[in-house]
């Protein structure tokens, strides 16, 4: 083991990180009433003899024993500097060994003795004691996570654990109805996996499901020259069903592209909704049943991601049984990028820089693999988007008919 002589210096910055490591064990345990914090530092490892000593150099061991010595005087309640025998230069004494700190406001106030940098403890413990009056499950992780909650959404977090052991059946609410007084209808959804944490349900699987719906544009030519409705929307369970069995699914992100797509033979265009709503098309009979799946999103890094996401949860089997299908793509390739550059954007519309993103997606082909990592790259990008809504409707009519002669 190296001989090495730790100073309080030293010691201060070692006994901080573990204030930052423990401080919420620390505070359940002083809300639960059990075992307080607890940290040692050892303060001269390797060294446990004379002869260390004498290899530091004498000057720096006294140095150092006069150091620890300074800090055992002016000490807080809670600190203490153990001492073990040791015999230097023909002398025997009592030499620091260890520093041993019990409570957590001890380790604080030694830290800042220390020339530590201050920690101040007080709004973590009236989090801690305002989520164990309201009887939730306080444990380390979730005091840390709650912490870093804005005032206003850990009070939401109190209000919900209170409510919810007020009410043990919510299944006649689905999330966005639960009428938790003082929370919005949206803040189960941001932070539901706390809410589990701290109160022992998992309130997401105990509320109804929201009915899934899907708007859809027909785009059959034959179908639309009956006058039949152009625009749909399809919801599960309902009676309701589409007006023809589509050959082709075409699913896009933009509603614009949706509503102005042109006639396409045998084809229906459904909105899609982002990575959210794939395991919903996924699970509708009528697009499993079509020859063509088909999806067209933004040439970016969320476009791409949504395309990988969906192939994935096409191509596991549906709830009745049915295989999994796969899903082609069309307007998202190395071959579309070079077409449509001039129409390549790098700000979102708040004129804020749109980031790269380093997510690994391998359902792509390789040709959607080269467009994605132009446009995500970590390095320079000519761009970072190409919206679909950009592109005309009949270049987009056009590669879907490429894409069924092939």
């Amino acid at each position: 083991m190296t001989e090495r002589l730790v100073s309080p210096e030293d010691a201060g910055a070692q006994l901080a990180e573990k204030v930052r490591s423990g401080w919420a064990a620390g505070v359940c345990a002083e809300v639960h009433g059990t075992e307080p914090f607890r940290a040692t530092v050892r303060l001269r490892p390797g060294v446990s003899a004379g002869a260390a000593a004498r290899r530091l150099g004498f000057d720096v061991w006294h140095e150092w024993v006069e150091a620890w010595r300074d800090v055992d005087a002016a000490r807080p309640p809670g600190v203490e500097v153990a001492t073990g025998g040791m015999t230097v230069e023909g002398v025997r004494a009592a030499i620091p060994v260890e520093l041993r700190v019990t409570g957590l406001d001890a380790a604080v106030v030694l830290v800042r003795h220390l020339g530590g940098p201050p920690v101040d403890l007080g709004p973590a413990r009236t989090v801690a004691r305002r989520l164990h009056a309201a009887g939730a499950v306080l444990t380390p992780p979730a005091l840390r996570k709650a912490c870093k909650l804005p005032d206003a959404d850990v009070g939401m977090l109190v209000r919900a654990v209170e409510w919810l052991a007020d009410h043990p059946d919510v299944g006649g609410w689905t999330a966005r109805q639960l009428p938790v007084p003082g929370v919005h209808s949206k803040w189960l959804e941001a932070n539901g996996s706390l809410l589990r944490d701290v109160s022992g349900r998992d309130v997401r699987d105990e509320v109804r499901p929201r009915l899934a719906v899907v708007h859809l544009t027909y785009a059959d030519p034959g179908y639309l020259a009956t006058g039949g409705r152009r625009h749909d929307a399809w919801t599960t369970g309902d009676v309701h069903d589409i007006a023809y069995a589509p050959r082709t699914v075409l699913v896009v992100e933009n509603r614009d592209s949706r509503l102005w797509f042109p006639p396409l033979e045998d084809a229906l265009v459904v909105e899609g909704g982002g990575r959210a709503a794939a395991s919903l098309l996924a699970g509708i009979p009528w697009v499993r049943r079509a020859e063509n799946i088909v999806y067209w999103g933004d040439i970016d890094s969320d476009g791409f991601a949504i395309l990988d996401h969906f192939r994935r949860v096409m191509a596991a089997p549906a709830d009745d049984g049915s295989p999994g299908r796969g899903v082609s793509s069309i307007l998202m390739d190395a071959a579309a990028l070079r077409r449509y550059e001039s129409l390549g954007v790098s700000t979102d519309q708040d004129g804020r820089p749109i980031p790269p993103s380093s997510a690994h997606l391998a359902g792509l082909s390789a040709d959607e693999r080269e467009a994605y990592h132009a446009v995500a790259t970590a390095g320079p990008a000519q761009f970072r988007r190409i919206e679909q809504e950009r592109i005309p409707g009949e270049d987009a009519r056009a590669a879907v008919r490429d894409l069924l002669r092939a």
